[in-house]
């Protein structure tokens, strides 16, 4: 099971077009590169975790509507953000 560190995923999802609100949970919800407008894109993290484990990961990818491994690449960095939208477009997405 793949795990990964909540600040190491916060910083990538900040860097590919996330931005961070607080509440009960941190939340993040994506913003288009070209326009920096919100769109439905979001996902969370619990406050106070220090690691993500594999089952959190596979729900934040389904939040982020991608696959676990596609949302791996998206947070390990080998997908920028503009392969996100066209990933989010390919799976019929209007991002």
């Amino acid at each position: 099971m793949p795990t990964r560190k909540v600040r190491e995923v916060t910083a990538a999802l900040k860097k590919k077009g996330f931005e961070q609100a607080e509440g009960d949970h941190s939340f993040f919800t994506y913003h288009r590169a070209s326009d920096q407008k919100k769109t439905t894109v979001f996902t969370k993290v619990s406050h106070g975790q220090n690691e993500i484990d594999g089952f959190l990961i596979g729900k934040m990818a389904q939040q982020c509507r991608v696959a676990k491994a596609e949302f791996l690449s998206l947070v390990d960095c080998p997908l920028d953000c503009a392969g996100y939208e066209e990933l989010l477009r390919s799976k019929g997405l209007d991002v």
